[in-house]
């Protein structure tokens, strides 16, 4: 009975054995089976080492790989920036500057991203920090705050020449700041006033140029304005006076001898009335006499006789 029951028990003790055996091949497989199944995104690439030896980058969707014989590297295929801090950089005027700018670039190539550089940020950062400041000193200060976007355009260029055979593509290089030395600072300032108020003078000079134009323009319209004036009542009183002239001439055309004669009398009667003892006729006096014995004979023939 007793070797019965040992025997019973180490059959039974061999078959959790080989239950344990089963559950732990079964776990092993499922996890090689998941370690061989890889889910790549959208905007990721797997570059594959398959015994050292490069593959086909592969991606997106579902991979499926050898464990222990693949390695895998994942390359992110999204555009990205890298940030160069201040470098200082001498001008072509020996003048430092200060300059920190922006990289743009994207992997187009995953297995040449990863195979032909081992450090894409430390390569990037070296070569546009040397690549800046040999382009910072072929420019003048001035030239260097007034042209960012031609050297941004020579920056990204001349990366991107570099870069290609990496296989990252530079899209974009700006610079965001410019900072010239402290001295350099303030005499900007002090020459942005100046010009400031230069032009607050051309401003102000030109407005009184313009007011005394406008002024001396509305002293010769009034001046004008008077001239006209004067001329048409020049020509008024003329034509007035003409009038008179005429309407006196048309007067004395119609005053025959008779009237004349009487309008002396009255005169000789006014200077009669006068204290004077000495008078001054004219010389037509004595015709002016003879007239008038003329008309008195004359007016003593017109009465009827009785």
């Amino acid at each position: 009975m007793f070797l019965e029951a040992v025997l019973q028990t180490a059959a039974e003790i061999n078959a959790l054995i080989q239950i344990f055996f089963f559950i732990l091949i079964f776990i092993i497989l499922l996890a090689v089976f998941g370690t061989s199944i890889k889910i790549i995104k959208e905007y990721e690439r797997v570059v594959v080492f398959r015994l050292g030896r490069v593959q086909p980058a592969r991606g997106p969707g579902f991979v499926l790989i050898l464990p222990l014989i693949n390695r895998l590297v994942k390359i992110d295929l999204r555009e990205r920036f890298l940030e160069v801090p201040h470098q200082t950089a001498i001008t072509k005027d020996n003048a430092p500057v200060d300059i920190d700018f922006l990289i743009y670039y994207k992997v187009i190539d995953a297995n040449q991203s990863v195979v032909q550089v081992q450090n894409f940020v430390g390569a990037s950062v070296g070569l546009a920090t040397t690549t800046l400041r040999a382009v910072v000193g072929d420019i003048g200060l001035d030239e260097l705050l007034a042209k960012r976007e031609q050297i941004n355009t020579v920056l990204r260029t001349r990366l991107d020449e570099v870069t290609e055979r990496w296989g990252i593509k530079v899209t974009n290089v700006e610079i965001r700041e410019i900072r010239p030395p402290k001295d350099v600072q303030e005499a900007m300032v002090k020459q942005m006033t100046a010009e400031r108020s230069r032009r607050a003078m051309v401003l102000e000079a030109d407005g009184k140029r313009e007011s005394t134009v406008l002024v001396a323009e509305g002293d010769k319209n009034a001046a004008i304005l008077r001239a006209e004036g004067d001329k048409q009542s020049a020509i008024l009183r003329a034509e007035g006076l003409n009038q008179s002239l005429t309407t006196v001439f048309n007067a004395a055309k119609g005053i025959d001898a008779k009237t004349m004669a009487l309008q002396y009398l009255d005169t000789l009667k006014a200077l009669g009335a006068t204290p004077s003892t000495k008078y001054i006729f004219p010389m037509e006096f004595t015709s002016l006499l003879s007239k008038m014995r003329g008309f008195m004979q004359e007016s003593s023939e017109d009465k009827p006789s009785t």
